[in-house]
């Protein structure tokens, strides 16, 4: 893969990864209602959901999934449940005056397996890579380091959008202490996860 090739990938898909999205919105409310540090473990599930896509995608799911759109369909409903639960979730979200952030009752394990949920919820990231790694792809070189390198650049920049959520969301989180606001914050995210599932319901490959 040339030089000018990669960064025209990492141009776009810069780009791409900075569109606000499931992802994106499930690491900022749990920077806000957990802290940075323990989104870390959200952060981990959304990467871990990405690579699976990204790998099952170069392994030949994404071409399976364009030609049987009965399978397609299938996770994509299992999506649309998932992030309109999550929405529902968000919208009955308890609020407290005076602090936004929630108990730590949730363990490490379990906001690491709730970002591993979001991150499959919307099977349109394997049918994406497997259309856009090709244009990417020097068929007179390995196919394997360029593989590498693309799902590597793809995953580092993802993380660093990540990054940016998660403190965007503490800088929110003192704005959000009244309770009125963590209301309001909480019916928006919730009709924004559930406007996702009715976007993912509606789409096609």
């Amino acid at each position: 893969m040339a030089w000018n090739t990669w960064w025209l990938y990492v141009t776009a898909v810069f780009l791409i990864s900075a569109t606000p999205g499931p992802n994106m919105l499930h690491v900022m409310v749990n920077s806000i209602q957990h802290g940075r540090r323990r989104t870390l473990a959200s952060m981990a599930g959304l990467m871990t959901a990405v690579l699976l896509c990204l790998f099952a995608s170069a392994m030949g799911l994404g071409a399976l999934l364009k030609a049987s759109p009965r399978l397609y369909d299938v996770l994509r409903y299992a999506g649309v449940a998932y992030l309109i639960w999550l929405g529902v979730k968000a919208w009955r979200a308890p609020v407290g005056a005076g602090t936004v952030e929630v108990p730590r009752t949730r363990s490490l394990r379990a906001l690491y397996a709730t970002g591993l949920a979001t991150g499959l919820s919307n099977p349109k990231l394997i049918v994406f890579a497997a259309a856009l790694f090709p244009q990417f792809i020097d068929t007179d070189r390995p196919f394997g380091p360029q593989l590498a390198v693309l799902i590597a650049s793809f995953a580092v920049i993802e993380a660093f959008w990540f990054g940016v959520y998660a403190q965007s969301g503490r800088s929110l989180a003192a704005w959000l202490a009244p309770a009125a606001r963590q209301r309001l914050f909480n019916r928006l995210t919730g009709t924004l996860f559930i406007g996702f599932g009715a976007a993912l319901l509606g789409s096609r490959i």
